[in-house]
């Protein structure tokens, strides 16, 4: 049932922009996977509140706003993905006046707040899908094949292992691209559209200052449904055109909503987003989702995707700051998220390169997202017992194959990192929650245990041990924060490759020179400057500078 306030109030205001027009184009956005964050009341799951708490170490750590995963009322055989009611808070993680709490608090912080929007499919629970006839008009059901329709209406696969169709009892089949609690939507329904057009309004008068678009890419099918011919589907998600992702038909649906956004903002003095979580073939196709009338960002995964390799790093950084500059949109990067195997891991388990990576990101013209933990060089948890998982991809095809579907490990990480790193493909390792204080768990996650376990070493890497240590990754984030907002170079701007020996990028950006040695030892050069900041310790003389391997530097020139 949708939920109502205790206490209606109008809708707090976010901040002003501060740093120009259009505070999304270099905003550092930080990602809250809400039930790992913080926890207030000692379930051992993160909820609203201990999230509300721990907003002030947000704002020390110098991030423009938060994005919070889905708090919504939810069966959570998905984390959450699985939505039952869109505009209730499922008692997991509080109430509908948390929510409001938490957005006041973060507005009077000077942070805004975008949440996740889940338009693909919602959960078997939800009231559309309860309802036997309105089901059948508001989600894809179809006749099966086979002598007595035995069998699925075609091959596709759920990208979570597995047929990405189910039987019911009346005998016809209806599709899920991920789990069987997940139900697609119809969007060839004018119903669905309006629906969700209220949803956001619901919570764009609540105070919320944008929506990151789950599978933002996935509404749209290609008519009739037809046939892939492969057998291992989770493979191609980010390769090529599938006809179930990346179909041309899902920009009709975000040019709407970027006309409901403009005009609400325009409506109300605000400037609220939207943002894609997009898997496209190319730089150039996942442009599209960016373009003057559409979403204003989109996550960039070929980045997170590419290798460690001066060259391959190159590429990517090249086609990505090209393919938005067409569009006249700003390039979002992000290397870790809730779906993919931390970056610490994946990253040829090197916390060295997982914080040169950080300050080449933060260097790049754009916006950059952080996923929580990052900033404590987490790792991913690689050794969780089979009892205790709870990606929906274990229990299904993906349990005897590793092939989880995109966003897991095994499809999107580099050749030959993610199979070393991970764990077996799918999500929980990376989902652990956050160690805050102390030498034992929860680490000062909440006043009980936590809903995974977390490792018995972490005891420094929390938030509290690496506070103050000028060596820790924690203060590492802390310092080029600070410089990326008070460098008027940094951000949304001009970028210039420099000459640089074979392993080492160097690019200028206004006042700044940033340098990359991808290599595994040091590598001398010609100082081009004074070192500003540097992910490890870099020496300078007579003129000579010696990058250490595997490193990151920041120049004043």
């Amino acid at each position: 049932m949708t939920q109502e306030l205790t206490s209606p109030s109008p809708a707090p205001q976010a901040p002003g922009t501060g740093r120009g027009p259009g505070w999304w184009r270099d905003a550092v956005i930080y990602q809250v996977y809400v039930r790992s964050f913080a926890d207030s009341d000692g379930d051992g799951i993160g909820d609203l509140r201990g999230a509300r708490e721990r907003l002030p170490y947000l704002k020390d750590l110098g991030v423009d706003a938060v994005w919070l995963t889905p708090f919504y009322a939810s069966p959570q055989a998905d984390g959450g993905y699985d939505v039952a009611d869109y505009r209730a808070v499922d008692p997991l993680f509080g109430t509908l006046q948390d929510a409001d709490d938490l957005i006041r608090t973060a507005h009077d912080l000077g942070l805004r707040v975008i949440v996740d929007i889940v338009p693909n499919h919602t959960s078997d629970r939800h009231p559309w899908f309860q309802d036997p006839e309105l089901s059948r008009q508001r989600y894809l059901f179809r006749p099966g094949k086979g002598e007595s329709g035995e069998l699925p209406p075609n091959d596709w696969e759920s990208v979570f292992g597995g047929p990405a169709w189910t039987r019911t009892d009346r005998g016809d089949w209806y599709l899920h691209l991920f789990a069987p609690e997940q139900p697609d939507l119809n969007w060839d329904n004018p119903e669905v559209h309006t629906e969700f057009e209220a949803i956001m309004r619901f919570w764009l008068d609540l105070g919320v200052d944008g929506f990151r678009v789950d599978v933002a890419h996935g509404m749209i099918k290609a008519p009739g449904l037809p046939d892939i011919g492969h057998g291992a589907q989770a493979q191609l998600i980010g390769a090529q055109v599938l006809p179930f992702f990346d179909q041309d038909g899902v920009h009709a649906i975000h040019r709407a909503w970027r006309r409901l956004l403009d005009g609400y903002g325009d409506a109300h003095g605000r400037q609220v987003i939207g943002v894609a979580e997009a898997w496209a073939p190319t730089a150039e196709r996942l442009a599209l989702y960016v373009r003057p009338d559409e979403l204003h960002q989109a996550f960039n995964f070929q980045f997170l995707n590419a290798p460690w390799q001066s060259d391959a790093l190159r590429s990517v950084i090249d086609a990505s700051l090209a393919a938005t500059a067409s569009v006249g949109a700003p390039t979002t990067w992000v290397l870790s998220n809730h779906d993919v195997v931390r970056h610490t891991t994946r990253l040829g388990g090197s916390l060295a390169r997982a914080r040169a990576a950080i300050l080449l990101m933060l260097a790049l013209p754009g916006s950059a997202y952080l996923y929580q933990g990052e900033e404590l060089g987490l790792p991913e948890v690689t050794d969780l017992p089979d009892e205790v998982r709870q990606d929906p991809a274990f229990f299904r095809g993906g349990r005897a194959t590793g092939a989880a579907g995109p966003g897991t490990d095994t499809e999107s990480a580099p050749d030959g990192v993610a199979a070393a790193g991970g764990q077996d493909g799918f999500r929980d390792g990376c989902r652990v929650p956050l160690p805050w204080s102390g030498e034992l768990p929860p680490y000062g996650f909440g006043p009980g245990g936590s809903w995974l376990p977390q490792p018995a070493d972490w005891g420094g890497l929390t938030v509290a041990a690496q506070t103050g240590d000028a060596a820790s990754t924690l203060e590492l984030y802390r310092a080029a924060l600070d410089l990326r907002r008070r460098l008027p170079g940094l951000g949304d701007g001009p970028m210039t490759w420099a000459p640089a020996p074979d392993g080492v990028l160097a690019f200028t950006r206004p006042g700044l020179l940033c340098t990359v040695n991808t290599l595994g030892h040091d590598v001398e050069l010609p100082a081009p400057g004074t070192p500003l900041l540097s992910s490890a310790p870099v020496t300078v003389d007579d003129a000579t500078g010696r990058l250490p391997g595997d490193s990151c530097t920041w120049w004043a020139i």
